[in-house]
């Protein structure tokens, strides 16, 4: 055994290459893009590329599983809206090797366009979930959460959140143990509908096994504000407090007077823990980052045996994560006014890198457009959507992956002239080609800027999925050869850039504009690895 300080995203990976992993299956997107990459580093004898999108991750991992070995699935929670159809199948096919899907959510939005929880899409799937509350928590709940998988044959998410995965503490690690055998499967995971009915029949009637392994979860405990067991013969006590995964900390943290915590991380809910808990204390206030999921679970599961707070009560915002004031807040804790630096640093908006090349994209983008009044620009995700904030201001929409060119076809099929889409190339094969496809079967008026910096940038510079491909792809989906086009994003270039955006403006159909220059970041890590190998020589 020995001491490691970790992230929560590393003590993940550690956990997981520990409990035996044979492979990782990801798309980057902050905040679960270090455990891949810690993996990447530190376990080369363990399959780690990156997939070209969070569907491709799920489908991958599970044909991994099928064959007997243990397998994660690694995404920020708007990746789970993208793997859907694998994920809730998956629950129905079941799995033979361990399967665990690590689901990073975001609340109060660091880096995503929303909040959503995905303990939600577990429940739709009716599987377990693991929510640690710290680093040690997300180490040791990676072996545990593969032995369920396996044990129940059924796929199994670990939940954490931002605040969990990038901040470190120190972590007790241990030996491990070695991947599983190739042993592939003997059944049918054909889900034709007369097997999926068996099969969903059969997903039902594991429900009582994963409930009553909440119930028996050491992760699930009931404790008094100094640690000890709960003393069941204690008289009623004012306050009850549910506390879920990191939520526990923060309840630690604030606490100053008597109450009784039933710290929660694992799920199902322990429904006879809730119960126990409501009938020995006054009310529950239920501590949760993320949605009310818990709290309406508590609702239905006690009824009237006690009140219940929380965020549908208002007790707790229903917006942002949870932090030691808004906890302290609910609890009724002696608040101690201070510095805070969140709250008292003039905000700085955040702004594309200088020599970026996406900000010559938009400067000659910009220039064109003006002779268009009625011109509109359809954003995508990636660091190049900051073009949508001064100076340059450019982008009138910004939904979801790969929304820029579907939005811009059916702009332009209500009639908008010019419709623009701007993606990112790591965007564009994560789920821009479909779109694309379309408009080329529709003949859509619309010009399509891949702006291509030769890695996916916005989560650190990982490989992008079509690096070198994209003039292929885009001809091999229908775009006419003559209009592909390959710039250079430089100022020096600028009137042969605006001529290239003006002319496919006015081309009747799907042409694509392809800037291509290397993230300046990553250009200079590339330079200083260059550097250092002509040093060693």
């Amino acid at each position: 055994m020995e001491k490691r300080l970790l992230l929560g995203d590393e003590a993940v990976a550690l956990g997981a290459i520990h409990a035996g992993l044979s492979g990782v299956y990801a798309y980057p997107g902050t905040p679960s893009t270090e455990i891949t990459e810690f993996i990447q580093a530190n376990a080369k004898h363990i399959r780690s590329r990156w997939c070209t999108n969070e569907k491709t991750a799920m489908e991958a991992a599970l044909g991994m599983s099928y064959a007997g070995k243990r397998a994660l699935v690694c995404m920020k929670h708007v990746g789970m809206n993208v793997c859907a159809d694998a994920f809730v199948n998956s629950a129905i096919t079941g799995v033979k090797g361990g399967l665990v899907v690590l689901a990073a959510d975001d609340p109060s939005m660091h880096s995503s366009q929303n909040e959503q929880d995905s303990r939600f899409y577990a429940k739709f799937a009716m599987i377990p979930v693991f929510e640690p509350g710290n680093q040690q928590e997300a180490y040791d709940m990676m072996a545990d959460a593969f032995a369920l998988s396996e044990s129940l044959k059924v796929p199994v998410m670990l939940r954490i959140v931002t605040r969990l995965a990038h901040s470190r503490a120190a972590v007790t690690v241990g030996d491990g143990r070695a991947q599983n055998a190739l042993s592939p499967a003997q059944e049918s995971w054909v889900l034709l509908p007369g097997i999926a009915r068996r099969k969903y029949l059969e997903l039902i009637c594991k429900q009582p096994a994963m409930q009553q392994a909440s119930e028996e979860s050491a992760y699930n405990k009931c404790v008094s504000l100094a640690g000890r067991p709960l003393d069941v013969t204690a008289p009623e006590s004012t306050l009850g407090i549910v506390a879920c995964g990191i939520g526990y900390n923060y309840v630690r943290e604030v606490l100053d007077g008597e109450a009784e915590i039933l710290k929660v991380s694992q799920y199902p809910l322990p429904e006879q823990k809730l119960l126990a808990l409501a009938r020995k204390c006054g009310s529950i206030l239920v501590v949760e980052d993320g949605q009310p999921v818990v709290e309406e679970g508590v609702r239905r599961i006690i009824g009237d045996i006690a009140p219940v707070r929380g965020k549908l009560t208002g007790d707790l915002p229903r917006t942002g994560e949870l932090d030691p004031d808004n906890v302290g807040k609910a609890l009724g804790a002696r608040q101690t006014p201070g510095l805070s630096p969140a709250r008292n640093l003039s905000a700085r908006p955040p702004q594309l890198c200088s020599g970026c090349g996406h900000r010559d994209v938009y400067a000659a983008l910009n220039k064109v457009a003006e002779e268009y009044p009625d011109h509109r620009i359809f954003g995508d995700i990636g660091c190049y959507t900051l073009g949508a904030l001064p100076p340059f201001k450019a982008l009138s929409s910004c939904v979801d992956m790969g929304a820029s060119i579907t939005m811009a076809k059916g702009a332009a099929d209500a009639g908008l002239f010019p419709a623009i889409a701007v993606i990112g190339d790591s965007t564009f094969t994560h789920s821009g080609m479909t779109g694309l496809l379309d408009a080329v079967n529709d003949k859509s008026n619309i010009t399509v800027v891949i702006s291509d910096n030769l890695t996916t940038a916005m989560t650190g510079g990982q490989d992008s999925a079509g690096t070198s491909k994209y003039e292929a792809i885009c001809i091999g989906l229908g775009v006419e050869p003559e209009h592909v086009r390959v710039v250079v994003p430089l100022p020096k270039n600028m009137d042969e850039i605006t001529r290239i955006i003006k002319e496919e403006i006015e081309y009747k159909g799907v042409s694509v504009i392809i800037p291509r220059r290397e993230c300046i970041q990553v250009a200079a890590r590339h330079a200083r690895e260059r550097k250092l190998q002509e040093e060693k020589k």
